[in-house]
């Protein structure tokens, strides 16, 4: 079985829409880095001239490979970061190799995951 990552970095108040729109196009987890810091295209500044990043979090996503453009995209959606400057990215990564799938890999393959 081939997987991607999918990583999306988001506004904390997208999280749950973006883990809830993964989980109905297929994704099985996720792992949630909170409190990242970046920015954008333009830095935003105070009026003191300081910078002001914003809190993001990370989405980490390990995804079959045949669902995952479905899944990036259903996260873009619900991210809005197409539509809504700001809001975040998303992309996938190939994953040349991984340990600890075997439950993933059993619930894909229509299997019950073992406790």
């Amino acid at each position: 079985m081939e997987f991607k990552l999918l990583l999306a970095m988001t506004e904390d108040s997208r999280v749950d829409a973006v883990l809830q729109a993964a989980r109905e196009a297929g994704a099985t987890g996720a792992t949630v880095i909170t409190s990242a810091r970046g920015e954008g295209l333009m830095p935003k500044k105070t009026f003191l001239g300081l910078d002001l990043t914003g809190q993001r979090d990370v989405i980490l996503l390990v995804v079959e490979a045949h669902l995952s453009r479905d899944i990036l995209a259903a996260v873009a959606r619900a991210g809005e970061f197409e539509t809504r400057p700001g809001c975040g990215i998303a992309f996938q990564l190939a994953i040349e190799d991984a340990a600890g799938l075997g439950s993933q890999i059993r619930a894909l393959s229509g299997r019950r995951p073992q406790p």
